[in-house]
């Protein structure tokens, strides 16, 4: 049953809401949609208390491990954590409370799927405790997964080969439809239905969603296999197009 996945995008050491295509290794040309007056504990309590569970903490670029850190400690095992993400620090991660590290980058080398990287990771945590991000863009077969800060189109398309051959190594796919992410335009709903038929194990869909109503418009078209995340749009992160409390009652309702 499709479920509702909060998140804490930070950037800089504040909770942001940013158009996801914009980000580069200087921010210049970043679009931003929201910053937080509030610090990342205030949200990960919320969650909490709300029993919210498989929601991300994602690091946009560097000077947010503090930050992270503390939203980690405010709902221990409560929350994934990823961006720069590596064998070097996912043991200390998952130490501080991270329920699920959450990888991309680093299982490319030189721009191609590296299998040893994902293998070496998977025997120092386990498969259980890792979420594979195959966030992408789109290209003219379909999608191609998407590395530094989804600046980079892999050769690695989307497909079900992918995805059969990925789940071995992971317990969850994270997606975020990078060309939408952020903008409140509407989803991808082609790669939603793509990834509910092909998807072996459990995935969370990710970008332009818009309001409560997509969460039953996902629910529809993926047959209920794919959750989905909610960002720009909730009022929490000065959204007008959802609110919190009907996408926490959203997962308390069946449907």
């Amino acid at each position: 049953m499709t479920k509702f996945r909060p998140c804490i995008d930070l950037h800089d050491g504040h909770v942001k809401q940013i158009v996801g295509g914009t980000l580069s290794e200087d921010s210049e040309g970043l679009v931003t949609n929201f910053i937080s007056d509030k610090p990342p504990s205030y949200y990960a309590k919320l969650y909490c208390n709300d029993a919210l569970t498989g929601g991300h903490v994602i690091l946009l670029g560097s000077g947010n491990d503090t930050a992270a850190r503390e939203a980690l400690a405010a709902y221990p095992g409560g929350l994934q954590v990823g961006g720069g993400i590596s064998l070097d620090n996912a043991r200390s991660w998952l130490d501080a409370g991270a329920s699920h590290v959450i990888v991309t980058s680093w299982i490319f080398q030189h721009n191609s799927l590296d299998i040893s990287r994902l293998t070496s990771l998977v025997d120092a945590i386990g498969p259980g405790r890792l979420v594979l991000d195959l966030s992408c863009r789109r290209v003219a077969e379909g999608w191609n997964i998407a590395t530094n800060r989804w600046q980079t189109i892999t050769p690695v398309q989307i497909h079900a080969k992918t995805l059969d051959l990925l789940a071995k190594y992971c317990d969850q796919f994270l997606v975020h439809a990078a060309d939408v992410e952020g903008k409140q335009k509407g989803m991808d709903d082609p790669l939603i239905r793509f990834l509910a038929e092909y998807s072996p194990i459990p995935v969370t869909y990710a970008g332009g969603a818009r309001s409560v109503e997509d969460l039953q418009h996902c629910a529809d078209i993926s047959q209920g296999r794919v959750d989905l995340t909610i960002g720009s749009a909730l009022d929490i992160f000065g959204g007008k197009g959802a609110r919190y409390t009907d996408c926490v009652n959203f997962n308390r309702t069946p449907h």
